[in-house]
């Protein structure tokens, strides 16, 4: 079944971390974050297994699939593929630094070409009845975003796109990692309240350098959402927050003890299925950051977890660490 999404707070799509375990973890803890996946490439889609890159657990809804890719058909294609799956709405990858994106023409190389990003969305809304979104950059290299930015919004919006998550940041193809690309560009919050005092019916969202959900809500008012990336995944009981302040369900009130006996029957059931258990770990290291045993939690799992064999017993000799008596599983 799908779920409609919803932009007010979502969860970064963020390259070899919010993976299905990734994002079944956030999801015990935020019921109603929007979370996407890991950048899935058309072309593996088309190519590779598939069904194995678009699996993801039911209790993950909202969750959108972010596609990368530069061909129209490709994409039309890869879309209607995870509309299939039941995933409730497609992202097209606009913003990646990294070689691999730079080697395959797509990802924030596109800045370069919006009219290539409108006859993409283009091909995948005449694919599928969900809605197909942008995420992007404020532009590349040596671009003026005060310029290209708006030129950009201005020629895919006719595609027609609705929705925009802007990365508050520049990419530089060319001299910075994708790691630094993640830091060292300043922020810009302020040009894409612009972009959303220009068009006020397109909704646009704000990505990059977003602490915490007090900070997102303050740096969205005058905007339609946040989206949070490494806070959420290095320190992800920011998104404990999530469910009361930005959505109102004042019941939701998540328990780390609940969290752990949960992701622990989790494990046992994914390693039943083959699923080595630091695959599901090695995403909740950060779970106690800033609490007394937070060190033991991360040591224990990060040293025994990978081990041939390794089952939920080690999660619960992990949580004993932090939450003593606390813990009752």
């Amino acid at each position: 079944m799908k779920t409609v999404a919803n932009h007010t707070l979502s969860v970064a799509p963020m390259m070899d971390w919010t993976d299905r375990h990734c994002r079944f973890f956030h999801r015990l803890i935020s019921k109603h974050a929007q979370l996407y996946t890991e950048m899935v490439t058309a072309k593996a889609l088309i190519h590779g297994d598939a069904m194995r890159l678009l699996r993801f657990d039911a209790a993950e809804h909202p969750v959108v699939l972010q596609l990368g890719g530069a061909e129209p058909s490709e994409l039309a294609h890869a879309a209607k593929l995870a509309e299939e799956a039941g995933y409730g709405e497609i992202n097209l990858n606009v913003g990646c630094p990294s070689d691999r994106v730079q080697s395959g023409a797509f990802g924030a190389a596109l800045m370069a070409e919006p009219d290539r990003v409108a006859t993409c969305i283009a091909a995948m809304k005449a694919a599928v009845s969900v809605p197909v979104t942008v995420k992007c950059r404020l532009g590349i290299d040596d671009q003026n975003p005060e310029e290209t930015l708006p030129a950009f919004i201005e020629t895919v919006k006719a595609a027609p796109c609705q929705t925009f998550i802007i990365h508050a940041r520049k990419a530089w193809l060319k001299g910075l990692s994708p790691k630094d690309n993640r830091t060292i560009p300043p922020l810009d919050y302020g040009l894409v309240r612009t972009i959303k005092e220009t068009w006020p019916d397109l909704t646009i969202i704000l990505n990059g350098g977003l602490r915490d959900v007090p900070h997102a809500l303050e740096e969205t008012k005058m905007l339609d959402g946040a989206m949070l990336g490494r806070a959420a995944y290095q320190t992800p009981w920011v998104l404990a927050k999530v469910d009361a302040m930005v959505f109102g369900d004042a019941k939701a009130k998540p328990n780390k003890a609940e969290v752990v006996q949960a992701l622990m029957e989790y494990a046992a059931e994914e390693i039943a299925q083959g699923t080595p258990l630091h695959a599901i770990t090695r995403h909740v290291f950060g779970l106690f950051a800033g609490e007394a045993g937070a060190r033991l939690w991360r040591r224990t799992l990060s040293e025994k977890a990978p081990k041939p064999g390794a089952g939920p017993e080690v999660i619960v000799e992990a949580a004993e660490a932090v939450l003593g008596e606390k813990w009752a599983a």
